[in-house]
């Protein structure tokens, strides 16, 4: 059986970044990807908007994903494309396969998770009606449309306001095809508002908040649709519905991290992220395995994606070389209250913590003048306004080592969403 330091497992954005940073951590590092190449989802998001947190400078999806794909290559990074991981064990060792080595077992000292997300199917939403052709995600309409050179139709309803719905809705219309709406189940956009600007408005793409589809017509291929407004219960209301005439549905409709080999593992996965639960320093809760991306949770923007990953990596490899404590100090727990679904990470030690750490979350609902408070048990030490938060946008805070060295006794960080 083959003996590595790391095996990433993926070659998306998050793989490459952590590659990067474990192996100029100084040790070797291994990356197994399904695809036929790296760059993962990247590949097939042609518009801009990516990097400028990271590069400063505003690229495509295919640009950004090459960056870290020519540091990848500069550091020969051993790679393994083509290659399924089929089991992860508790102790580290990964099986896989591909058509050159068939099934093969490598022991790794550290295992990187970094799988992404995939998106959530159709079967999970339960509309009425066939199953006719035209019904794609939006995600496997953006490859057949960017990578494959397909158009899935002319006329076209989506349902669901993410962010990969409003990005086609800006792409099918400027392939000629003509979008009539893009109808959201809840009462506010899954996406990120300069999406909704850029991608609708823009276009006089109208958006239908609070209503959803209810009938699909067509049994060979869909001819139409009909959508009907919901209520608070989000049920629809009678009397509301109206009919389309389409060729092509897209569900953009949420993602979920791709986690079941994490299960395998033994992995605890959080019920509100789909992810794992993960400390400070990204590890999970099986030693030696950590996890980073959008398999840890759904992220709005790539560069986030790269600086969590980059920590994996760093992380990982302090574990391998023997410099990351395995005495565990005081272990604080981080809690989401009051508007705020969930915290990454879930737990802290303050020993392991150089100089600060960034807390990323989610919020519930759309807040309006209100603030992100954060209380060291019942002391608040944060105390910050915003004027609009969202569910389709990530928020994080930071947390300084001195701030914690304040409270030696702290037991819980409280983070919530405050009126004033």
């Amino acid at each position: 059986m083959r003996k590595i330091d790391i095996v990433i497992i993926g070659g998306g954005p998050a793989g490459l970044a952590a590659a990067v940073a474990a192996y100029d951590s100084g040790v070797d590092v291994l990356i197994l990807e399904r695809d036929e190449q790296l760059g993962g989802i990247l590949n097939q998001c042609i518009h801009n908007g990516f990097g400028l947190h990271t590069f400063k400078e505003e690229l495509t999806g295919p640009e950004y994903a090459y960056r870290y794909i020519r540091q990848v290559s500069h550091r020969q990074i051993d790679i393994r494309l083509n290659t399924m991981v089929m089991d992860i064990s508790p102790d580290r060792v990964v099986t896989a396969m591909n058509r050159e080595e068939g099934m093969f077992q490598i022991q790794a000292k550290a295992v990187i998770l970094a799988m992404g997300c995939r998106e959530r199917p159709r079967g999970a939403l339960n509309i009425p009606g066939y199953r006719p052709a035209g019904i794609f995600s939006a995600g496997t309409a953006q490859r057949l449309v960017n990578i494959e050179g397909y158009m899935p139709g002319k006329e076209v309803v989506i349902l669901g306001s993410g962010d990969i719905g409003l990005i086609m809705a800006r792409r099918m219309t400027l392939e000629g095809a003509k979008v009539k709406l893009v109808a959201e189940l809840m009462p506010y956009s899954g996406g990120l508002k300069r999406n909704i600007v850029q991608c609708l408005d823009d276009f006089d793409i109208p958006l239908r908040l609070s209503h959803t589809v209810v009938d699909i017509e067509g049994k060979e291929h869909i001819t139409a649709v009909t959508i009907a407004e919901v209520g608070a219960d989000r049920k629809p209301i009678r009397g509301t519905e109206e009919r389309y005439t389409c060729d092509t549905l897209l569900l953009s409709c949420g993602l979920i991290p791709e986690n079941e080999l994490s299960t395998a593992a033994g992995v605890t996965l959080s019920p509100i992220t789909g992810g794992p639960v993960v400390n400070e320093s990204l590890e999970t809760d099986i030693e030696g395995v950590f996890a980073c991306g959008n398999v840890l949770h759904v992220h709005d923007l790539v560069d986030y994606v790269s600086e969590e990953a980059a920590k994996a990596g760093q992380t990982a490899a302090w574990y391998v070389r023997g410099e990351f404590s395995r005495d565990r100090g005081r272990e604080i727990a981080l809690k989401a209250e009051d508007g705020v679904r969930y915290t990454v990470p879930a737990t802290l030690d303050p020993n392991r913590i150089e100089d600060k750490l960034t807390v990323r979350f989610r919020v519930g609902d759309v807040y309006k003048d209100a603030y992100v408070s954060v209380y060291f048990d019942d002391a608040r030490i944060t105390h910050k306004k915003k004027r609009v938060i969202a569910p389709g946008e990530m928020e994080q805070i930071i947390l300084t080592r001195k701030q914690l060295d304040e409270y030696p006794d702290l037991r819980t960080i409280t983070i919530k969403v405050e009126r004033e």
